[in-house]
């Protein structure tokens, strides 16, 4: 094998060695500088620290209306649970729920949504219902009542 015939291969970069002595070019300060914070070791300054002077989270003004504190939240409960719980004929209201242990908090009321099939004839009152379980609690054979 001959020079002439080596594959060639990538240049190496060579790696910045800091801290070995003035000879390296990087000794002494190994690139931190004279004295401050960075310049010490075990340095963590967050990317939002701004040197002490107010944040920019707390300078930008703080606008809108949230409705957390007056939005209604509702109970939700499928129609496969109603038909795992109940019997055919039976009345569901939210204290019937509530009792059973279906539902943990009535909150603002119970919202009856149409997940999963229902295949027993129930009366079933709540605050409120989506479009697609009233007919399918009506082609079950059953009634909605709005409370």
């Amino acid at each position: 094998m001959k020079l002439e015939n080596l594959p060639k291969t990538k240049e190496l970069k060579t790696v910045k060695r800091v801290g070995r002595g003035p000879g390296s070019g990087m000794g002494k300060t190994s690139t931190h500088g004279q004295k401050g914070q960075k310049a010490r070791s075990g340095v963590s300054i967050s990317a939002w620290f701004q040197g002490g002077q107010s944040p920019l989270y707390r300078r930008i003004p703080k606008r809108g209306f949230k409705n957390t504190r007056f939005e209604t939240k509702y109970a939700v409960i499928n129609l496969n649970d109603l038909d795992k719980f109940f019997q055919d004929g039976d009345v569901v209201t939210p204290e019937v729920l509530k009792e059973r242990g279906i539902i943990k908090k009535q909150l603002s009321g119970v919202k009856v949504l149409a997940t999963g099939e229902l295949t027993k004839k129930l009366t079933v009152k709540a605050q409120r219902f989506s479009s697609s379980a009233v007919t399918k609690i009506e082609n079950a054979g059953g009634k909605t009542e709005v409370i």
